[in-house]
């Protein structure tokens, strides 16, 4: 379990001036990780770590040894162009690079850091990690009863919900990073009154509001690993839209689950904001006393008193008449992750308790994050009840589900008394018209 150390110290301050802003998303005390380079460039995709508005070159770091021991073998993993190496080392050599880069970065240090600079607003963004493997869950008991009354009303959860972490296996080949753009998916729909199914695009298109977590040190194929040994396992999390076209799943899903209404595409923050990061805003963890209690594999003190993590979530939109008459978008829900059913801990030990082997970089979507009110839906599905009431834009515009042209952002952020704002950043992407 991660503990607050010096890193989380609130009175931290970097001679880095922008990180020390009220609204930054990345303070000292995030220090999150991306691949990047300079946008239009042939340089090398290398790491870089979030200060302010600008980005710690990993590959400068390592060049010029400015970091001793495992912060140095860890700043040295950072210069690949994927995070994947860097996450396979463990929490140690992790928890190193940062203290590193915190003691460098404080008010007072001698600015080695300074050439390594580079501003964020002069980069481009590659995926973090190549994911080999992607599970989707399906945590959050609000987004499940919702959407099980639109299609059960009388049976709208199913009975192993509050038994088993609910997930399937995704696709990663069509994930993207903050800045993805895809043609409105093309699959079989069949209407209620029609003789047989149909070819065309999607109508019913739709996001979901997701957390993404990364998996740093895997396992041997056939170890399972415990509840509470799950902290050694996950390197950290993003924001992550998980795009749905409803009409196609409604058709497709029954028995085996989705399959073109959920590989078309899916898109992630830039950023990884680390597990150890999150230490302030970890939370307990209840199960409601009437509900089945987790078998024993599930279940821990430690998961009850820290298990759940308080991070906002927010979801707006863009039309393209917003963009053309410049427009900010607009904010449609607000959520928090605390609001899941099972927690990130109970899905790793799931996951695996069968001997399935996680490698670093593998993927979890959180599943669509739904709060108890209907307004901190995470899905166009839920807040326009199925299609049913269109959901007023402000600007004359409104949507029951996504046009061609909108833009979805997402952003996410931990904010309290006595502890520093965490950031995620945000994700973004845009729907274009379908291939016809």
């Amino acid at each position: 379990m991660n503990k607050l150390n010096e890193t989380h110290d609130l009175t931290l301050k970097s001679w880095v001036s922008s990180a020390n802003q009220a609204n930054s998303d990345f303070p000292i005390q995030n220090l999150p990780f991306a691949i990047f380079r300079r946008a239009g460039s042939n340089e090398a995709f290398r790491g870089g770590v979030a200060i302010g508005d600008q980005v710690v070159d990993m590959a400068c770091v390592a060049e010029n040894k400015l970091f001793s021991g495992d912060a140095a073998l860890a700043a040295r993993a950072c210069t690949q162009p994927t995070l994947n190496q860097f996450m396979g080392m463990g929490s140690a050599y992790a928890s190193a690079l940062r203290l590193a880069l915190s003691r460098a970065l404080r008010e007072g240090a001698d600015k080695s850091l300074e050439s390594c600079l580079v501003a964020q607003s002069d980069i481009e963004f590659e995926l973090p990690a190549t994911i080999g493997d992607y599970t989707d869950f399906y945590t959050s008991i609000h987004h499940a009863t919702s959407v099980g009354k639109l299609f059960r009303p009388d049976n709208p959860l199913l009975p192993n919900y509050k038994w088993v972490p609910i997930g399937y296996h995704g696709r990663s080949s069509s994930i993207g990073v903050s800045g993805q753009t895809f043609h409105r998916p093309l699959g079989q729909t069949k209407a209620p009154d029609a003789a047989v199914p149909s070819l065309g695009p999607c109508k019913r298109l739709d996001y979901e509001l997701e957390l993404g977590i990364y998996i740093g040190q895997g396992n041997e194929m056939g170890d399972a690993i415990a509840l509470d040994d799950s902290d050694d396992h996950v390197f950290g999390f993003c924001l992550f839209n998980d795009w749905s076209a409803r009409d196609l799943q409604a058709w497709e899903y029954q028995p085996l689950g989705p399959f073109l209404a959920k590989n078309f595409a899916s898109t992630v923050s830039p950023w990884i904001v680390t597990l150890e990061a999150m230490a302030p805003y970890r939370t307990p963890w209840t199960r409601d006393a009437a509900d089945p209690q987790p078998l024993p594999y599930l279940e821990s003190e430690t998961n009850r008193q820290q298990g759940a993590f308080d991070i906002k979530l927010e979801v707006l939109i863009q039309t393209e008449k917003m963009r053309n008459e410049k427009q900010q978008a607009k904010s449609v829900s607000l959520s928090n992750f605390s609001y899941s059913y099972w927690t990130v801990a109970q899905l790793v030990a799931h996951h695996t308790v069968n001997g399935c082997n996680l490698k670093p970089g593998d993927f979890f979507g959180s599943g669509t994050q739904s709060g108890p009110e209907p307004e901190q839906a995470g899905s166009m599905l839920e807040l326009s009840c199925g299609g049913k009431e269109a959901i007023d834009l402000g600007n004359g515009e409104s949507r029951t589900f996504l046009n061609d042209g909108d833009t979805v952002v997402l952003k996410g952020w931990c904010q309290k008394e006595g502890a520093a704002r965490i950031g995620f950043g945000e994700v973004s992407s845009t729907v274009l018209p379908a291939k016809i």
